[in-house]
C-alpha cells in the first residue's frame, strides 16, 4: 500500500510539472490604503528569475521557494505566498507592511517605521498622517542595546498616540533629547511638553489630558513655556514672561474644548481620576500637583 501510494505520489508530481503556466495574479492580501508594493514591483522581481512572462511556460521550470525569497527582499514586504491554484494560475499573495512613524535622525535622514520596528524607507506614493520622531541618535534602527530600549519607548507611544484622536490631533512632533527622553511640540499652543523617558506613558498622558481639560481650558494655551509631566504624581507649568491675553484665554478655553469632543472615546475613570492642583512655587512656576480626587471637582488652587 506504501508503494503504491508513493507511486500515485509521483505520478501526479510529475503530470502536475508537465502542465504549463496560464496566467498570474498578484494579490495585496490586507488591502491597506496607501498600497505601497504594486504589481509592476513584483513583476520586476520576478525578472530576475526570468519568471517575468510566465504565461506558457512549464510549472516545472518555476522555483517557488526563491520567488517568494526574491520578493521578500523588497522592504514594504512582509510576508509573500507563491503557488499554483487549480487552474494552473501562478498566485502571488503579498502582505505589506504598515508604516506607523517617521522618523527624523540626527544626521538628517528620514525613513519610515513599521509596528515592529522594521525600518523602511522613505516612500512618496502617498501623503500619510503619522507620528513624527525627530533626533533619532543612529541611521538605522537597531533593536539592540540603548537604542532597542528607545525603540521600544517609541512603539509605545507612538501605539497610544495613533489609537487616540484627541493626541493624534494635538501632538505635531516628537523630540528625542540626547539623553534619549522625549519632548512633544503641540499642534495647538505655542509650550513644549517635557515628556521624560517613555515609561509610564500612559499615566504621564493621562495627567496631560486633566492639565489640558482643567487648566488650559481656563488660561489659555499662550501662558506657560514649558508643561512638564515626567514626575511622577506632579505636572510642573513654566510660565512664558509678560502678561497674557483674555482673547488668547478665551480662543485657548475654544480650542481645547473642540479637541476634547473630537476624542469622544476617552472616558472617564468609573471610580476616580487623579486631578491637577495648581500650586506655586518659589520661582513664580506653577506645579500642578495630582490628587485623588474625583474629576468632576476640578483643579483646585492652593493659596
Amino acid at each position: 500500500m506504501g508503494i503504491g501510494m508513493l507511486i500515485l505520489l509521483v505520478a501526479a508530481i510529475n503530470k502536475r510539472n508537465s502542465k504549463t503556466c496560464k496566467g498570474l495574479r498578484v494579490e495585496i492580501m490586507d488591502k491597506q490604503d496607501p498600497v505601497f508594493v504594486e504589481r509592476a514591483d513584483i513583476i520586476k522581481m520576478l525578472a530576475v528569475d526570468h519568471t517575468a512572462k510566465p504565461d506558457g511556460k512549464p510549472i516545472s521550470d518555476f522555483h517557488l521557494l526563491k520567488i517568494e525569497e526574491a520578493i521578500e527582499k523588497n522592504p514594504w514586504v512582509k510576508s509573500a505566498e507563491v503557488f499554483f491554484d487549480n487552474n494552473d494560475v501562478l498566485r502571488i499573495n503579498i502582505t505589506q507592511r504598515d508604516p506607523v512613524a517617521r522618523i527624523f535622525t540626527v544626521g538628517g535622514n528620514n525613513f519610515f517605521m513599521d509596528s515592529s520596528g522594521v525600518q523602511l524607507p522613505f516612500s512618496d506614493k502617498a501623503v500619510l498622517k503619522l507620528p513624527v520622531f525627530t533626533g533619532f541618535p543612529s541611521e538605522k534602527i537597531k533593536l539592540t542595546g540603548a537604542d532597542g530600549q528607545l525603540v521600544k519607548q517609541m512603539k509605545k507611544i507612538d501605539e497610544y498616540i495613533l489609537n487616540n484622536p484627541f493626541w493624534s490631533a494635538q501632538i505635531a512632533q516628537i523630540d528625542i533629547k540626547p539623553d534619549r527622553t522625549f519632548e512633544m511640540v503641540p499642534v495647538v499652543g505655542n509650550h513644549v511638553i517635557v515628556f521624560g523617558d517613555g515609561n509610564d506613558y500612559e499615566k504621564k498622558f493621562r495627567h496631560l489630558f486633566i492639565f489640558y481639560k482643567q487648566v488650559l481650558s481656563k488660561t489659555g494655551f499662550d501662558k506657560y513655556a514649558r508643561v512638564d509631566v515626567q514626575y511622577d504624581g506632579e505636572v510642573l507649568g513654566v510660565k512664558k514672561a509678560g502678561l497674557m491675553k483674555k482673547s488668547d484665554s478665551l480662543q485657548g478655553a475654544k480650542i481645547i474644548a473642540q479637541l476634547i469632543r473630537s476624542a469622544q472615546q476617552i472616558q472617564a475613570d468609573t471610580v476616580k481620576q487623579r486631578v491637577v492642583r495648581p500650586l506655586e512655587n518659589s520661582s513664580g512656576d506653577h506645579e500642578f500637583r495630582t490628587g485623588d480626587l474625583d474629576d468632576s471637582v476640578g483643579a483646585r488652587r492652593r493659596n
